[in-house]
């Protein structure tokens, strides 16, 4: 027993099944629709993007644009060397680099919108891009404002 504000009081024994016998029906409400939102939210956010995406390499002078269904094998001329990246089943990496470190072979693939590998001794920039349309217009960002 513990004395709080000079009343006694027993340890609290909630359970989780007591607490759910406590909730009234507006609080089921709130509960369900915290839940929906937070799901819609994330499947919005997370989940299958319809948009058209493809691949986006840059290299010292020159870029190259690829679709991400497409199997390419591109040699990319940088400030050192060639950099190798593969284009393959919906995603790219890097697979050889004339760099020290290695790092951007060791990153893996990038798959998702917005995903990039940078080979950065080499100059060599690897993104995933799409092309989204909204009632015929492009959506894609023009310019960035800070």
């Amino acid at each position: 027993m513990s004395r709080i504000f000079g009343t006694l009081h027993k340890p609290c024994k909630h359970t989780l099944i007591a607490i759910i016998l406590s909730l009234r029906f507006f609080d089921f409400i709130i509960l369900l629709l915290t839940v929906g939102i937070t799901v819609f939210y994330t499947v919005k956010i997370y989940g299958k993007n319809e948009a058209a995406l493809y691949i986006v390499i840059q290299g010292k002078n020159e870029n190259w644009v690829y679709p991400v269904n497409q199997t390419v094998m591109a040699d990319v001329p940088g400030s050192l060397g060639l950099t190798t990246v593969e284009v393959k089943d919906g995603k790219a990496r890097v697979i050889s680099s004339p760099c020290a470190n290695q790092t951007c072979v060791t990153s893996g693939s990038v798959w998702r919108r917005g995903q990039w590998v940078a080979c950065l001794p080499n100059a060599v920039f690897v993104r995933i891009e799409s092309r989204e349309t909204k009632h015929g217009q492009d959506t894609e960002l023009d310019a960035m404002v800070w």
